[in-house]
């Protein structure tokens, strides 16, 4: 029914989008906290497929011949990620409140939809990682496939994008429970605060 190279798409596609980062990171919250969960899957999931496509098509050569490109989006990215993980910092040392019967966080403002689509994209475009991994690798290991292999490659690896988030995202009300308390939130706002400024100095070193 499939051909093979929509399995080998599917099984690379997973071993790099699995990885826990800054996206994942997003969309774990937003899915503990039951806002905006399909906007924010979907975002990511769009954003994994049209990068995926580009690098099947041939847009990895592009990027490596114009590195210039790949070091505003490094630069760009270290300075998001300072920023979100210092967010992440002053809710966990404010202790911003616990998970209600409802879903929303008490004494935080919600996120609008806007907020969440802005930070998810942002999340998602201002990473070389995602480059790297999503159309230089994938893509151009799919463009070796002999067609229409190399549609099926790409169609794997897009299925692993989606059902990936969409397992994240939704799988994540689970942990509902356990978030009920403001101490929780505490240590993740703090792990995701470190996680940050980690890939943050990463992004940095890299250009130094």
């Amino acid at each position: 029914m499939f051909d093979p190279a929509f399995w080998r798409g599917m099984a690379l596609g997973a071993s790099l989008i699995i990885a826990i980062g800054a996206q994942n990171a997003f969309v774990l919250r937003q899915g503990i906290l039951k806002r905006h969960v399909g906007l924010v899957v979907a975002v990511c999931a769009v954003c994994d497929m049209v990068l995926i496509a580009a690098g099947v098509a041939g847009m990895g050569g592009l990027i490596d011949a114009y590195p210039r490109f790949l070091t505003a989006v490094t630069w760009g990215g270290a300075a998001f990620l300072f920023w979100y993980g210092l967010r992440a910092w002053r809710a966990a040392f404010r202790g911003t409140g616990a998970l209600q019967a409802d879903g929303s966080r008490a004494a935080t403002q919600d996120m609008t939809w806007q907020r969440a689509f802005v930070l998810v994209l942002m999340l998602s475009v201002l990473n070389p990682h995602v480059y790297l991994d999503t159309v230089i690798l994938l893509g151009g290991i799919g463009a070796r496939e002999a067609a229409p292999g190399n549609v099926w490659f790409a169609a794997g690896a897009m299925t692993a994008s989606v059902l990936w988030f969409t397992l994240l995202g939704y799988g994540a009300r689970l942990l509902a429970p356990l978030f009920s308390r403001a101490r929780a939130w505490q240590v993740l706002d703090g792990l995701v605060g470190t996680m940050m400024w980690g890939l943050c100095a990463g992004l940095v070193a890299q250009q130094l």
